[in-house]
């Protein structure tokens, strides 16, 4: 089904001349079932009617007013996907081989998805990484519950610390025995900053279950923003998509906010302006601006 654009526009709030777009989305926030944060309950998170008019106006205003104007084509597409890719799993933990060979056939598609406000893709993509995550942390618990001195510290190993460029997990066991030396490199840290054995197997076990809470409280306007964010910043680094919370989050820091340039700014509906300048500020000194 296709989606026309709706009247509820998003709109531009242009900090200075020279600053990128931020997008904004004037979207209603909507109930929430209990099941949101029951374990597991990303399985049931699906756009709703409004991200998807949401993503169809960023499309729009992308389209219409960045200085870029780049098309959104398959080239575009490969860059979402593999920004996306990236940015979910940057040290190729969570994801396997097979995860990816599935999501490759979506590689030169997102531009249609995108034009045609399907989410879905998206979506399938985000929810398997949060099954990737619950999976290790519940591998991580397992092998913490059997108790940190029983860890072999004798056996010579390495451990590949920056991964983005290792190939990927080709499956469980592969995962697990990168995890098992993760959980060492762990309990190692720990023990050099003088913990004992009770005190790291607490402070791991404490850390991967606030992990497991964080990740249970999953929203489907978290997975909408950070697919979003990933189409927007594929224009460039400095044009980011923000959800309605996230927004409100922006608008309260902003107001009455003095920026470096010297001038305190204001928010104002969608618009932010100058208050005020700081004598001989930056932005005094340029004679071209003004409250």
């Amino acid at each position: 089904m296709r989606y026309q654009l709706s009247s509820r526009r998003i709109s531009m709030k242009q900090l200075l001349p020279s600053t990128a777009l931020a997008l904004f989305v004037g979207l209603g926030v909507l109930p929430m079932s209990a099941s949101t944060f029951a374990a597991n309950s990303w399985d049931n998170l699906q756009p709703d009617r409004d991200e998807v008019i949401a993503s169809l106006n960023v499309v729009e205003l992308l389209k219409r007013h960045h200085y870029s104007k780049p098309p959104l084509d398959d080239k575009r597409s490969a860059i979402i996907y593999q920004s996306y890719i990236k940015q979910l799993d940057p040290s190729r933990s969570y994801f396997m081989a097979s995860d990816i060979a599935e999501f490759d056939k979506w590689q030169f598609q997102f531009d249609d998805f995108l034009k045609s406000g399907d989410l879905n893709p998206g979506f399938t993509i985000y929810k398997r990484y949060l099954d990737r995550i619950k999976a290790r942390l519940d591998f991580a618990l397992a092998e913490l519950s059997k108790g940190v001195d029983k860890l072999d510290f004798n056996t010579k190993e390495t451990l590949l610390v920056d991964r983005k460029d290792a190939a990927w997990p080709k499956d469980t066991a592969e995962l697990d025995e990168l995890w098992r030396k993760r959980i060492k490199d762990e309990v190692l840290r720990l023990k050099i900053a003088g913990k004992d054995p009770a005190k790291i197997q607490e402070t791991l076990t404490k850390r991967y279950k606030n992990q497991q809470a964080r990740l249970n409280q999953t929203r489907a306007e978290d997975i909408f923003q950070a697919y979003i964010n990933t189409f927007a910043m594929s224009y460039d680094p400095h044009t980011n998509y923000l959800s309605p919370d996230s927004a409100e989050n922006f608008d309260i820091n902003m107001s009455l906010s003095l920026e470096g340039i010297g001038a305190v700014l204001q928010s104002d509906n969608d618009n932010v302006k100058i208050v005020r300048l700081v004598p001989a500020g930056p932005a005094a000194k340029t004679k071209q601006v003004a409250p």
